[in-house]
């Protein structure tokens, strides 16, 4: 099973601060790559693959989509996620994602945010979202970057000459990583880009397009935070289609 990190008190309390939880989608400074990637949802078939406090299922709903269904494993998450929805037409459904099962040819579109990297079983998952989306629907993900996930001890350090650096190691050691990220003991699930690429394309889909994310100019300008993000990719954006 998944772990439940979402659903420890300090991890929740933490995450509910970050500028993506309290601002959402406009809060999430990769969403405008993302979104780029969305095909027209007008009448379409969602399902939000770890859709957290349920942000994207509203912006679908929002762009015309007939169903959105939303899925986490986190009582926590649903819990706010339900707080903060009145469409019918979205519906929020606890589930494990290393144990998902869903109809066959049933979503037009699945999505999915900063989830992919704590699933063990990937090609499983993978598996289970080609059967369930109608042929030409799409996939289109983020995940955490495996430049990001690789370190034993991720965090950036200072050379001798004081510049700002990202120690890798262990990159082609593929498997779970325990870090302390809002809370102590975090596990992710470290791989190549090259494997997740190489299990999407085993699978059977056609993969559209892959971003190693970084900031715009624009975005640098409005938030000099984000420079450290130059330095080292931590999110790559990837669209499939079936």
């Amino acid at each position: 099973m998944t772990q439940n990190i979402y659903d420890t008190p300090e991890f929740f309390e933490g995450y509910s601060q970050m500028a993506r939880s309290v601002h959402g989608l406009d809060g999430a400074p990769e969403w405008p790559a993302l979104r780029a990637l969305l095909p027209d949802l007008r009448d379409r078939r969602v399902v939000d693959l770890g859709c957290g406090f349920g942000w994207f299922c509203r912006w679908a709903d929002q762009q015309g989509a007939a169903e959105v269904l939303g899925l986490d494993v986190s009582h926590n998450m649903l819990e706010r996620a339900r707080a903060t929805t009145q469409s019918s037409r979205i519906r929020y459904q606890r589930a494990d994602l290393e144990q998902l099962q869903l109809p066959a040819a049933s979503y037009d579109l699945a999505y999915s945010s900063l989830t992919l990297h704590y699933i063990e079983h990937l090609a499983d998952l993978f598996a289970t979202v080609h059967r369930a989306l109608a042929p030409g629907g799409r996939f289109v993900f983020s995940a955490e970057h495996p430049i990001y996930t690789a370190p034993a001890r991720p965090g950036f350090v200072e050379d001798a000459a004081g510049d700002r650096i990202w120690p890798l190691n262990q990159y082609a050691r593929q498997g779970p990583r325990i870090t302390d990220w809002l809370a102590k003991g975090v596990v992710k699930q470290h791989r190549m880009l090259g494997t997740t690429l190489n299990l999407l394309i085993q699978t059977g889909f056609t993969i559209t397009h892959v971003e190693e994310w970084a900031p715009t100019a624009e975005q640098l300008a409005a938030q000099p935070a984000l420079a450290e993000e130059q330095d080292r990719p931590m999110m790559v954006l990837v669209a499939v289609s079936r």
